[in-house]
């Protein structure tokens, strides 16, 4: 048997039996509707779908290829490796071979009889010399952006996607409770990391949290114990740690865990390519007493937040009152942050990748919206002593919140 017939034949049987998801065809149905819609108002006469998580979205493959989207008819998957797969991840029909990206144009015109006279591309993650490769390949059509469509789709999350977060919450919960056993005195930091990304991956992890950026990768540990904490790097948060060198400098690093101090253990985890973000406290023995005011000042702030998560909130008042409760707590030079090094968000969007859309943060001021997913990060950081924190995933419902990281709120003591 070639590979061909073998795939056709077993795969369905063994993903199953791996405990594959497919994407529904009428959630991907759904999910195009909503695309079009936002097509529609931006004057989007069709979209090439490139960037993998927004191709996974409207497709339910990551398979090597594009998506073609027009209006109106039915899409176009246009597949490179691997076309069994392919066919039998995606409810689209037709799923065809695409041998080289030359060939897009003239695949094109053979199922629509014509190109669209604009096509939407993600501009804000595709390189400047695929762009011009595009504008050469589609000559006589004027190229626009369409992040945006995506960005504001996938902020809505339906009860497929809802769900598959939850199990992320679950496995989460697992992490966090395998971890009291594992934390000792005298391991290292990057140590305690991967038992922990070991336990993770028994339940189903990834492994990969995705960003939608450039230069920012994302892994799924933040370990910082003591004056790691107090650190701040590259990484858009409140504290980055040593890392492992200046090639990677930023999370858990080959510091020495100690009793007493603060041990902040940020744990993000992705199942089935979604995500959920949680941060909890450890400490061997008990902490100084200054780390834990600073932890209950954190569980403040965050359950101040959650107390007017509904539809309707504006995003950008919910982060400016957490900024006035920190100092009002006595944390206003080290909310978010060192004095001068402060971020300016206290939450973000989260699922298919960790910077959805909405961010509680200065500047976006627009309203909380039922099916929002997001992770709420109040942090409070010392430096050169070490860092507290607490931080949840929760969904907006129709009259309220949703936890989805169920997750024992206690400081974690060992």
């Amino acid at each position: 048997m070639n590979y061909s017939d073998w795939i056709k034949k077993e795969f369905w049987n063994l993903s199953q039996s791996l405990g594959f998801h497919f994407v529904p065809g009428e959630e991907i149905e759904n999910r195009i509707k909503r695309i079009r819609e936002r097509m529609a108002r931006q004057g989007i006469e069709a979209i090439l779908v490139i960037e993998k998580m927004d191709f996974y979205y409207l497709s339910g493959t990551t398979q090597e290829g594009f998506l073609f989207l027009p209006l109106e008819g039915k899409p176009l998957l246009l597949i490179k490796r691997e076309l069994e797969r392919a066919k039998i991840e995606s409810p689209l029909k037709p799923v065809i071979p695409l041998q080289s990206i030359r060939h897009l144009p003239l695949l094109i015109q053979d199922h629509y009889r014509t190109l669209p006279q604009n096509l939407g591309l993600e501009f804000d993650l595709l390189p400047v010399r695929d762009y011009f490769r595009y504008q050469d390949l589609f000559s006589g059509t004027v190229l626009l952006d369409s992040s945006a469509v995506f960005r504001e789709v996938r902020k809505i999350k339906s009860p497929f996607e809802m769900e598959l977060m939850k199990k992320a919450g679950e496995i989460a919960r697992k992490v966090y409770e395998e971890a009291k056993g594992m934390i000792q005195e005298g391991m290292t930091e990057i140590e305690l990391g991967g038992l922990l990304e070991a336990v993770a991956k028994k339940y189903g992890h990834e492994g990969l949290l995705r960003v939608r950026s450039l230069n920012y990768e994302a892994y799924s540990w933040h370990i910082l114990s003591g004056s790691s904490g107090g650190v701040v790097s590259q990484s858009d948060s409140p504290m980055g740690g040593f890392g492992l060198s200046p090639a990677f400098p930023v999370g858990a690093s080959l510091k020495k865990i100690k009793a007493r101090e603060p041990i902040l253990v940020d744990f993000g985890i992705c199942y089935h390519g979604y995500q959920v973000d949680q941060t909890r406290m450890f400490s061997i023995g008990r902490m100084k007493k200054r780390f834990i005011d600073a932890y209950k000042a954190s569980k403040e702030i965050h359950d101040s937040v959650l107390d007017e998560v509904h539809p309707g909130t504006d995003c950008e008042a919910l982060f400016k009152k957490t900024v006035r409760l920190a100092k009002k707590l006595g944390y206003g030079d080290s909310y978010l942050g060192p004095p001068r090094l402060q971020t300016r968000f206290v939450g973000h969007g989260i699922g298919l990748e960790l910077n959805e859309l909405p961010f509680l943060a200065q500047g976006h001021s627009y309203p909380l919206e039922e099916g929002m997913t997001f992770a709420i990060e109040p942090k409070i950081v010392f430096p050169g002593e070490g860092a507290v924190g607490f931080e949840n995933t929760v969904a907006v419902t129709q009259s309220g919140y949703e936890i989805l990281t169920p997750i024992e709120q206690a400081i974690f003591q060992v």
